[in-house]
């Protein structure tokens, strides 16, 4: 399952940037960088910058450097309302109160990755060398976005070339052979910039807790099933084509293959155990890429344009033994798969600020989605007998979702800040049928001369159905009803002295026509399901080289359908803790501490009557230290995750890693 092109690739590259950098190790300090500005879909005018109506959070460069998060996921799971985890497909899945990352719009640059097949996309095949910020905007975010995100919206913005040449390598081990290469170069001037970067990560497995329990399937050290394979390139260019105008391209891959590791119990009397499976994702390829044009000069009107597409192939497997290597017994459900997923897409948005009266902006998108599925699956049934028999599989579907949005900005008074959207959503499914449904927000800020502001914010969003949902074989159902939810938010925000921001959220989403599968395991629209809590947080830099954040989450998650069995909403919990400090020296040394809380989580019966029992409550801790020499040229660092080696289960029969320590080395230019 290794690939060593991405090997080969990553060390010509970077020792052609080495040759070429050579120069540059004599300037003073590196050079920064910049930010990719024609890669956000909501752009503020420029009276209302700051001032959102509803939850906005960012996450810099240099705090995703100081937790030393490689992958999305490693770089989100601090955020307040946002559970990150592992289940039972191996894959990290990032949850937004309440809500399942079906529900949460990814974009990088603009460029949707949710996936056309099931709406969900994978965080740890995303890497962080390259992002420069991550805006998370919540459930009452702008009508510009379109359809998709009841929960929310993470946007990555990434690196540009900033003034000068600059760059970084990085090298990187830690426990499980586990090792991570990484670079970037950029360069610019008043005219153009360009950035570029890669990274390759291989890794052979992770190991468990000393405290786990072994089983007849998971023993102790070495996670079953835990070996991965990552490497990616990204490059971005922007250019001044004339005064006022501006082009943009960015354009990436990725490759890689992983294995899902199988469940740790193997009994058919434990009613809430899946069997153990051997499943894996090989061969993946992807390829995604933007183009941007913009205007914006003295006169009140702006515009920006962008096209853009994604590719993904790859071929999911289930092997029949615990070695991933063999399909050949007849009496073990196996498959051979090639799967395929296109996006393809165009957005255009015109604005037009009238000063005093506010700012209007109109956006329009059309976007078609693909998915082709093709390969052998051994599930036929052999008369008489306890074997199956090969088959072929095919499957081919698309659709096309348009949007139409027009969002309204004003200040009325000096103080108040009030944004109303609406937009029109249309599906239209390539087996015939169409859908469509309408959008809309209403929010409003008061900022206080105190450094208080309030906020309070409504929208009304909508989901369509995913090709999964609509087409799956015997699990589809093609008259699914768009997901809708209702989401409320209030909030208070306090700037204190010290460099300190505080803030208290409330949040009530209520959504309708939920969509998951039934007993019968085809999907389908439930009633009716609400999420409500609160989030507090706060952020502080009260002196030079000392970052702290702090936040708690609490919600409740009910299903209110006639007739549920459920109550509370399984894998969501109910608490979240969360906290983050570092501290710089001035003679380069740091520290930084990271702390995870999680408690009050259920989960059910595989079958009914269902069953409730509750998930271990856990705590994680972090720690890093690092120490950079010559005016941060060149920095070393040790850490270590999961530091007490807390043995716990984000799903049950899935343990989580245990303690793993890494050290690594970083040279910039």
């Amino acid at each position: 399952m290794r690939s060593r092109v991405y090997t080969g690739l990553l060390t010509a590259i970077t020792c052609s940037i080495l040759a070429l950098a050579a120069p540059a190790w004599a300037e003073d300090k590196p050079a920064a960088t910049g930010q990719y500005s024609l890669g956000e879909v909501v752009v503020e005018a420029p009276a209302f910058k700051g001032k959102s109506v509803g939850t906005v959070r960012e996450i810099t460069a240099a705090e995703i450097e100081a937790m030393n998060a490689t992958t999305l996921d490693q770089a989100l799971k601090m955020v307040p309302g946002i559970v990150v985890r592992s289940g039972a497909e191996g894959v990290p899945r990032v949850d937004m109160r309440g809500f399942r990352s079906r529900h949460v719009l990814l974009l990088l640059n603009g460029v949707p990755f949710n996936s056309t097949f099931d709406g969900q996309f994978d965080p740890s095949m995303i890497p962080t060398e390259n992002i420069a910020r991550i805006k998370i905007s919540y459930s009452t975010h702008s009508v510009l976005y379109g359809q998709g995100g009841l929960a929310g919206v993470i946007n990555i913005i990434t690196k540009a070339g900033g003034e000068g040449v600059g760059g970084s390598l990085k090298g990187q081990a830690a426990q499980g052979d586990n090792y991570l290469g990484s670079f970037n170069v950029y360069g610019g001037s008043e005219k153009a910039n360009v950035f570029a970067s890669g990274s390759y990560n291989d890794r052979n497995n992770w190991p468990v807790s000393d405290n786990f329990q072994a089983t007849s399937e998971q023993g102790d050290g070495a996670r079953v099933g835990s070996e991965k394979q990552r490497g990616n390139l990204f490059a971005d260019l922007q250019y001044n084509l004339a005064p006022d105008w501006n082009l943009g391209v960015a354009a990436g891959g990725l490759g890689g293959n992983f294995q899902q590791p199988p469940s740790t119990i193997n009994n058919n009397k434990d009613a809430f155990a899946n069997s153990p499976k051997y499943d894996a994702v090989e061969n993946i390829v992807g390829a995604y890429g933007q183009a941007a044009l913009s205007y914006q000069g003295e006169s009140p009107f702006s515009m920006r344009t962008w096209v853009y597409a994604n590719y993904l192939k790859e071929d999911p497997k289930r092997y029949d033994n615990a070695n991933y290597n063999s399909m050949s017994d007849p009496t073990v459900k196996t498959y051979n798969l090639e799967q395929k997923t296109d996006i393809y897409g165009i957005n255009f948005q015109s604005a037009y600020d009238f000063k005093r009266w506010g700012a209007l902006t109109l956006g329009l998108a059309a976007e078609q989605d693909k998915w082709d599925l093709s390969g052998q699956t051994r599930d036929k049934r052999i008369n008489g007998t306890k074997k199956y028999a090969w088959r072929d599989v095919s499957n081919n579907q698309d659709l096309n979702i348009y949007t139409a949005a027009l969002e309204y900005q004003v200040s009325p008074l000096s103080a108040l800040d009030m944004t109303f959207g609406i937009s029109q959503n249309w599906l239209d499914k390539n087996s015939g049928g169409s859908d469509n449904g309408t959008g809309y927000m209403a929010g409003a800020r008061y900022g206080f001369s105190t450094g208080t502001a309030l906020k309070a914010s409504y929208a009304h969003m909508i989901r369509f159905p995913s090709l999964r949902q609509f087409y799956e074989e015997d699990g589809g159902n093609d008259s699914l009803e768009p997901e809708r939810s209702d989401n409320f938010e209030v909030a208070v925000e306090q700037q204190f002295a010290y460099n300190t921001m505080a803030s208290l959220t409330g949040f009530y989403n209520e959504v309708q026509d939920y969509i998951e599968k039934d007993t019968d395991d085809v999907f389908q629209n439930h009633d009716k399901y609400r999420f409500q809590g609160i989030e507090f947080a706060v952020q502080s830099r009260p002196i030079d080289g000392l970052w702290l954040a702090f936040s708690y989450t609490y919600m409740d998650s009910q299903d209110l359908s006639s007739g549920s069995e459920k109550d509370e909403l399984q894998y969501r919990p109910r608490n979240k803790l969360a906290f983050q400090g570092q501290y710089l020296w001035d003679f380069g040394f740091s520290v930084y501490a990271g702390v995870l809380y999680y408690a009050d989580q259920v989960y059910y019966s595989r079958t009914e009557p269902l069953q409730q029992e509750s998930l271990g409550n856990y705590a994680v801790v972090d720690l890093k230290l690092a120490q950079s020499f010559y005016k941060n040229m060149f920095s070393v660092y040790l850490g270590a995750d999961n530091v007490f080696d807390q043995d716990y289960e984000e799903s049950y029969g899935y343990p989580a890693p245990g303690r793993i320590i890494y050290a690594g080395l970083e040279a910039r230019f």
